[in-house]
């Protein structure tokens, strides 16, 4: 299994910026997460393998959105009215086979497979 994240850059406080995701055959729930430097990796985003659930971290509720395409296998994170605490490496993941369609989980320890980092750089 091969993920793949692309679309990080440079942006302004206030831009907008939509990271993708390579995820070709995987039916299941899918989410993103963000390490800033010296900080722990941590929770950003997840839907469901359905694409009918997600769920957000209070820091990005109402500014991210995440999506999927399972026909092109493609996940994707809109991110708008970017922030300078935004600036972080991101990492698209896929959870562990779960039978429950509705499956949004938000811990590391619940994905299985990890795609290289894409590094949003947000300025003020």
């Amino acid at each position: 299994v091969q993920l793949q994240a692309y679309g990080g850059g440079l942006v302004q406080a206030g831009d907008s910026l939509k990271l993708s995701c390579t995820a070709s055959g995987l039916n299941r729930a899918m989410g993103w997460f963000r390490q800033a430097p010296g900080k722990e990796r941590e929770f950003v985003a997840v839907i469901s393998r359905g694409g009918d659930r997600t769920s957000y971290a209070d820091s990005v509720k109402g500014r991210f959105t995440i999506s999927r395409d399972n026909a092109k296998g493609m996940v994707y994170l809109q991110m708008n009215t970017l922030k300078s605490e935004d600036t972080a490496v991101y990492y698209c993941a896929a959870a562990s086979a779960n039978p429950n369609t509705i499956w949004t989980p938000k811990q590391k320890t619940s994905y299985a497979y990890w795609g290289q980092g894409t590094l949003v750089t947000v300025s003020s």
